[in-house]
């Protein structure tokens, strides 16, 4: 079995957006959600992924890091600030 990237879905309060995904995308978010249900043996909504994903995403990218660190300098790496 693969480790996926994305794990337990937070509960936190959201803020709403709304957003138009190429089908493509969206065939591709089905289809992880699909296999995250099977691993975790539990429903998974797939709008619920955006989330996790952007925020995964922005974690690692080291670009926006860096520039978010010389811009910020009191925000913590990985959280809100």
């Amino acid at each position: 079995m693969s480790k996926l990237k994305i794990g337990a879905i937070p509960d936190e309060k959201p803020v709403k957006i709304s957003l138009d995904l190429p089908a493509s995308v969206h065939r591709d978010l089905v289809a992880y959600a699909e296999t995250l249900s099977r691993e975790s043996s539990q429903s998974v909504d797939p709008a619920k992924l955006i989330a996790p994903m952007l925020a995964r995403f922005m974690a690692t990218d080291r670009g926006f890091r860096k520039l978010r660190r010389s811009s910020h300098p009191s925000a913590v790496e990985g959280g809100e600030g």
